[in-house]
């Protein structure tokens, strides 16, 4: 294999696996471009894989796994609003507690209805989002640089992937293009403001959270039947952490989301192909060196490297109508 193979081979792996990522952190930029810190979003994202496995085993049908998984997300957010928004509790402990219930909730659930340790039974592939091969891919295949990169980074994909990078393009549109958008980032700037204007800021910011869950749910649905084909304990293992940080280094703009959780799913990637291999001059490195380097690099743009990110003014804080 040479390196442009090897160059193909990562990229298309890095591909499938940023989709997560940027569909969580899409999720995160409509919560807290309202105001609402967000750090259930792992949380969310495990229900809703757990949701989607479970309905798509029972039912066979890819979409009906859809469905229940974004109907478990948005569950999740409204429970995040509750607390946070009509309670006005704090966002950080409430989100917290989400990630502890689903983490907790889908081993027990699991354990009860499969009794496999928590693991769902395997989804039959009626049940799961398939590979679908774009025009052309074969017919360009053995075309020079073009017809790899076309064959096996663009084509070969499941429907869940190109939908996730449609909604890059739908967020921005939404967020900058529309009325709702409009209001959406001026609350989470100053909500006073909005409320004088006589715009709820309470519905306005259960809208967000409700988009949250919406994205957040083809996350997880992705995660058990497009990526896999059955729940596993846990199998978010910190990738909504890791789309919080894409999201701060992007500095909360939907284009440089999409390319920071480019780069975490490349370095997924890299980790992943480095397995057993050998360095020059140093030899075959531990595994897990290659595999901590996502969250080496979260912890690293989380600390400040990346310069000011600065979040919305009125991030993480209740809001008191004024009388």
């Amino acid at each position: 294999m040479d390196y442009f193979d090897i160059f193909v081979s990562i990229m298309g792996s890095a591909i499938r696996l940023s989709i997560p990522l940027l569909f969580t952190a899409l999720a995160g930029l409509f919560s807290e471009r309202a105001g609402i810190f967000d750090i259930g979003l792992e949380g969310k994202m495990l229900a809703s894989a757990f949701a989607a496995a479970c309905v798509a085993y029972w039912t066979g049908n890819a979409w009906a796994g859809l469905g229940a998984g974004i109907g478990t997300a948005i569950l999740f957010s409204l429970l995040h609003g509750f607390a946070s928004i009509t309670n006005r509790g704090n966002q950080i402990v409430s989100g917290v507690a989400l990630n502890f219930v689903a983490a907790g909730l889908t081993i027990v659930l699991g354990t009860a209805w499969f009794q496999q340790g928590g693991r769902t039974g395997q989804v039959p592939p009626s049940g799961r989002f398939s590979a679908i091969t774009l025009p052309g891919a074969d017919l360009v295949r053995e075309v020079p640089i073009i017809g790899p990169l076309y064959a096996n980074v663009v084509s070969g994909n499941n429907l869940l992937t190109y939908i996730a990078f449609l909604m890059v393009p739908l967020s921005w549109w939404v967020l900058y293009r529309t009325r709702f958008g409009l209001r959406l980032r001026a609350v989470g700037e100053n909500p006073g403001a909005v409320d004088t204007a006589g715009i709820s800021v309470t519905w306005l910011r259960y809208r967000a959270l409700i988009v949250t869950g919406f994205l957040a749910g083809f996350a997880g649905t992705y995660l058990s039947i497009a990526q896999s084909a059955a729940f596993i304990n846990n199998m978010s293992a910190g990738k909504g952490y890791i789309a919080l940080a894409a999201l701060i280094f992007a500095k909360w703009k939907p284009v440089p989301v999409m390319f920071a959780c480019l780069l975490f799913g490349f370095l997924d990637a890299f980790a992943n192909f480095m397995q057993g291999k050998s360095l020059p001059l140093i030899g075959e490195v531990p595994v897990q060196i290659f595999q901590a380097l996502p969250y080496i690099l979260t912890c690293v743009l989380l600390a400040g490297f990346i310069g000011v990110a600065r979040p919305p003014k009125a991030g993480g804080v209740p809001y008191t109508k004024e009388r």
